[in-house]
């Protein structure tokens, strides 16, 4: 009974201070949650681009393949492969998302390449 007595009294003392401490904080605390927010919306904008879903697919899938390989091979027997599996798995995710950065860059210089070569066409025809 003495824990329930207590509870309804900590209950209103919680209630009065809540009322006051948001009344005091006002605009104030609007603003720090939006400062915190932006970073965090910029975050999921860059999760949610076409190009880190495709990075992360082609990572996981290389992943994937590699465990799967170690694995196929395995003796029921074997000690100790956990460890090499996941080093291996892990180097084919970071190769195989090297290989696809390194082809997204090479489409954007040609993509700026056909631009730029336009532009000179334009201005040359303009002149």
């Amino acid at each position: 009974m003495a824990k329930k007595a207590t509870a309804k009294a900590a209950n209103t003392t919680g209630k009065a201070v809540r009322r006051s401490s948001s009344s005091g904080s006002g605009g104030g605390g609007k603003s720090k949650s939006s400062s915190k927010s932006d970073p965090v919306d910029a975050l999921v904008k860059l999760l949610q681009s076409p190009l880190v879903i495709d990075l992360l697919a082609v990572g996981a899938t290389a992943a994937l393949a590699a465990i799967t390989e170690s694995r196929s091979g395995r003796t029921e027997g074997a000690v100790g492969t956990n460890k090499r599996t996941l080093k291996a798995a892990g180097k084919a995710a970071a190769a195989a998302v090297g290989r696809r950065l390194a082809t997204e860059i090479d489409e954007i210089r040609e993509a700026s390449k056909r631009a730029g070569e336009e532009r000179q066409a334009k201005s040359g025809a303009q002149a």
